[in-house]
């Protein structure tokens, strides 16, 4: 496992791109730390789930912009305001209309898809990758998620390539919109 620091990345991103798209990592967000790998790769997500002890629960992806939520889920007007309030603490619960840009195990076939697009420079790096990333928080499921180094799993840390790190999270895991109801349905999540 190798660790980074934003200034490493910066020196050396198209490095780091290459490396993060072919592989399971650690890195910062505005909440707390996420786990993640390339969105698109149904291999990578099918081990990411092994790690995480998640096999039916649909994953989240970081978005790698405004204009990739358009293209790729139905958009209603409630839905614009609230992808307007991007970048931001939220995680959007909407319909996936292109199943192609995400892999099928993602979301496990579902017809919605959660969204971020973190308030977070690592957004900037999605956004360099140009393709939709993992997010799930960086503990097995059901235990306490990272906020820093001292407090990574085990089995998790055995497992990953990769750690962007920045230092101690004092967040929660972002909160939970789910559009695709006719009253949305807030979630705070511990």
């Amino acid at each position: 496992m190798r660790l980074f620091i934003k200034e490493e990345i910066d020196l050396n991103k198209e490095r780091v791109l290459n490396m993060l798209e072919n592989s399971i990592f650690i890195y910062p967000t505005d909440t707390i730390y996420g786990l993640g790998c390339n969105a698109l790769r149904e291999d990578l997500v099918a081990r990411l789930r092994d790690i995480k002890e998640r096999k039916d629960q649909p994953f989240s992806v970081i978005a790698p912009s405004k204009a990739w939520i358009y293209k790729n889920c139905n958009v209603s007007r409630q839905a614009s305001k609230w992808i307007e309030k991007l970048p931001g603490p939220y995680t959007l619960i909407l319909k996936l209309k292109n199943r192609n840009a995400i892999a099928e195990n993602v979301n496990n076939s579902m017809p919605t898809l959660g969204i971020r697009i973190p308030k977070h420079w690592f957004t900037d790096v999605v956004s360099d990758l140009n393709m939709p990333i993992v997010t799930t928080s960086a503990n097995v499921t059901g235990g306490n998620f990272m906020t820093s180094l001292e407090d990574l799993d085990e089995k998790i840390k055995s497992k990953t390539e990769y750690i962007i790190y920045e230092g101690e999270k004092k967040g929660r895991p972002s909160e939970l919109i789910d559009i695709t109801r006719i009253k949305i349905k807030r979630t705070k999540r511990k």
